[in-house]
């Protein structure tokens, strides 16, 4: 059969290497898959498929030091995990047969205790006694942190298979941001990570959840997944009939061949290998010292992400070979390849020093302070009605007291001038357009407390290029919410003031839970303007995954949602916010609003404040495009991203009511959250629109101006409605 597109030249740094128990694994393997019921029978497999797919050599690839009997066990989770997905093919995508697909997954998880003496059901199918075994094998040697986390990412991989099944019966294609998120999931490398941990070494819960680990295992994920988009295309899209493959989803974005699509997808490939190498060799480190780990648990970290690179180069060397994928052609007889034997022929040395090291040098070449002339607006898709609250002029004023108050117009940053050209009032009218005056200033002075410190750290710690009293700010903003009765913080300027102020004035009937949700959102939005200008210190411009993914913590997006959240009350089951329909609808609207912002501050930001950290700039770099073309492609995802939103109201959230069997009083509930999302997103466009902050005059005359270098304000010290930070 000819192949679709011919594979592209992959980077891959790692050479593979073949671990020496593969034919103990292979026999055990095989054994055990009958044991199961997987086999002759099974209606799903022969011994012979099994034998072409060689799950044992995948599995001695990307596990190469592990001892015999872990490897077998791997091994089997992997025959497990390949079994369910053919299974599930064949049974309920196919047919479709949505609803018993749903019952088969909800079974699932009952198989998965984290305490091993809750009982379990006897299994019904191969998949469930599958499962079963498996769990008892293998989570007496691990953690009960690792546990849950393995066990979420092994529910992740299993329920988002219906998100790939409603999509076949749509037939609908994802759009780029919807997919790569949703690829994590349902692709299973965040479950293959949490095996790498058995293989190699526990990750320690102290820092499991920071984002440097966290990135470490999205870019292994994401690099993983988009490498079997490639391979797998011509298997998935041609013979099965999916549209879950990163290839076909840049085919319909860009409206381009399969081989253009194909370049691209190895090209993001790519990034996400060099932002994995990245965080491994800065964030990592700085992570490490900042939470005080000790020996063992830093070679615990550096053990794992040594697996995880182990994992992509004998993935990779697995594709090459697996009767599985399309494969013609992937070996390069490029002269500066290492001699060829196995596990070398990952090693590309000429990959190296081709285009992916053109990708790399590109990043970090960004010329500041470029003359780009005024933004260009496109037609913005908006379906839905702008309102704005009566009582917004009296919240200009009482902003303009409150900062007063609050010493934002006394530091040198911002004046009343500036304020005013901000009209941050606006947008919380439109963003909550019946609040009563109380909740419409305090929305208000939040805004401008994060778009102050949005303003302030670049323009304060980056000019100074002092990455050191940003952290320890951070830190300092953080000690002023208190959850649970610790003393807060005596402020010592005025971002400490205006959040110690906010602070109190907000949880003042919250419960701790609530007011540690909400702490730690205000964290994330700190913490990534901290991100920010460790990039602009390197002068790195993103990758775009990356920086798409950091965009809503840069917004604010954590904080605007809790707080939204906790305006319904708790007739929301919180099952309802954890699934994948809630979390794709709220991801939806933030990606339309902070792209939204980008395109309008695109001037501000590139010719006047010369960040780095804006969609459009992104684009450029990455594709190596002028201004234009980037646009369009930042507009298109706004629209798809908006189109996203719509497609998720109309047709996910009904089927999710009913799943949850949710009451009138829940969706109600969730009607009228939707609805604020709604009103959120008509609410930033018209804001946009309006203000001088993004216009070109008004930046012509009050651009902002460097402060004096002088020690910063605070002392060192040892260690509603939404809140925005507008770029």
């Amino acid at each position: 059969m000819t192949q679709p597109f011919e594979l592209p030249h992959f980077y891959m740094p790692y050479p593979a290497r073949l671990n020496p128990h593969l034919d103990e694994a292979r026999a055990h393997s095989t054994e055990w898959a009958r044991e199961m019921g997987m086999l002759e029978g099974s209606g799903i497999w022969e011994q012979a498929d099994l034998e072409a797919h060689d799950y044992g050599l995948l599995c001695a690839y990307t596990h190469p030091d592990c001892d015999g009997p872990a490897l077998s066990l791997i091994t089997d989770w992997y025959v497990w995990v390949f079994f369910f997905d053919d299974h599930f093919l064949d049974m309920y995508k196919r047919t479709p047969d949505r609803a018993a697909g749903k019952a088969h997954l909800d079974r699932l998880p009952l198989f998965m205790p984290l305490d091993l003496s809750t009982p379990v059901p006897e299994p019904e199918n191969p998949v469930e006694a599958g499962l079963k075994d498996l769990w008892a094998r293998t989570v007496p040697a691990m953690s009960v942190d690792w546990r849950r986390r393995f066990a979420l990412a092994t529910e992740h991989l299993l329920n988002e298979s219906m998100w790939e099944l409603s999509n076949i019966n749509e037939g609908r294609i994802a759009n780029p941001v919807e997919y790569i998120e949703m690829r994590r999931k349902v692709g299973g490398a965040p479950w293959s990570a949490g095996l790498v941990e058995y293989a190699t070494a526990e990750v320690p819960a102290a820092v499991a959840g920071t984002r440097p680990l966290r990135v470490l295992m999205e870019t292994f994920s994401d690099a993983v997944h988009l490498r079997n988009d490639l391979f797998s295309y011509q298997r998935e899209v041609e013979d099965e009939g999916e549209n879950s493959n990163g290839v076909l989803v840049l085919e319909k974005f860009f409206d381009c061949t399969t081989q253009e699509a194909a370049d691209t997808v190895n090209d993001i490939l790519t990034s996400r290998l060099h932002q994995f190498e990245h965080t491994a060799l800065t964030e990592v480190p700085a992570v490490a010292l900042e939470k005080g780990l000790n020996p063992a648990e830093v070679a615990a970290i550096a053990a794992y992400t040594k697996g995880l690179q182990d994992w992509q180069s004998g993935g990779h060397e697995w594709h090459l070979r697996s009767s599985r994928y399309m494969n013609k052609g992937a070996v390069s007889h490029s002269p500066w390849q290492l001699p060829s034997g196995p596990g070398m022929a990952a090693a590309d040395v000429g990959a190296l020093l081709a285009s992916a090291a053109q990708q790399r040098l590109r990043r970090h070449t960004h010329v500041p302070y470029q003359k780009v002339g005024p933004s260009l607006l496109p037609d913005f898709h908006m379906p839905y009605e702008l309102s704005l609250s009566p009582h917004l002029d009296s919240a200009r004023g009482n902003l303009v007291t409150w900062a007063h108050r609050m010493g934002i117009l006394e530091e040198g940053v911002w004046d009343e001038d500036k304020l005013a050209a901000y009209d941050l009032a606006l947008c919380s009218a439109g963003l909550d357009p019946d609040a009563t005056p109380e909740a419409l200033d305090l929305s208000a002075q939040w805004l401008a407390w994060g778009t102050y410190g949005d303003d302030y750290y670049p323009l304060v710690h980056g000019h100074r290029r002092d990455l050191a009293a940003a952290r320890l700010a951070t830190a300092r903003l953080s000690r002023c919410m208190p959850v649970d009765g610790e003393p807060a913080l005596v402020p010592a300027d005025a971002m400490e003031r205006g959040l110690t102020d906010l602070w109190a004035r907000t949880t003042a009937r919250m419960t701790a839970d609530q007011k540690r949700t909400l702490k730690d959102s205000v964290d994330s939005m700190t913490e990534s303007w901290v991100w920010e200008l460790s990039n602009q210190l390197q002068n790195r411009v993103p990758d775009p995954v990356d920086y798409l993914e950091m965009r809503r913590a840069t917004f604010g997006s954590d904080l605007t949602l809790s707080l939204c959240r906790m305006g319904q009350g708790p007739a929301i089951p919180p099952e309802v916010y954890r699934s994948g329909p809630v979390r794709a609808l709220e991801n939806a609207a933030i990606d339309y609003a902070c792209l939204l912002n980008d395109i309008f501050s695109y001037q501000k930001e590139i010719e006047y404040d010369g960040e780095i950290h804006n969609a459009v700039l992104v684009v450029q770099n990455f594709f190596g495009v002028d201004y234009p073309t980037a646009l369009r492609v930042v507009h298109d995802l706004t629209t798809q991203r908006m189109e996203q939103f719509q497609h998720v109201v109309a047709q996910e959230l009904p089927v999710l009511y009913d799943d949850l069997e949710l009451s009138a009083e829940a969706r109600a509930a969730m009607g009228a959250y939707v609805l604020d999302l709604q009103n959120w997103m008509s609410g930033i466009l018209n804001w946009h629109r309006e203000v001088d902050r993004y216009k070109a005059e008004w930046l012509g005359r009050r651009a902002h101006r460097f402060l004096p270098d002088r020690a910063p304000a605070a002392p060192s010290l040892p260690s509603m409605a939404p809140a925005l930070a507008f770029g």
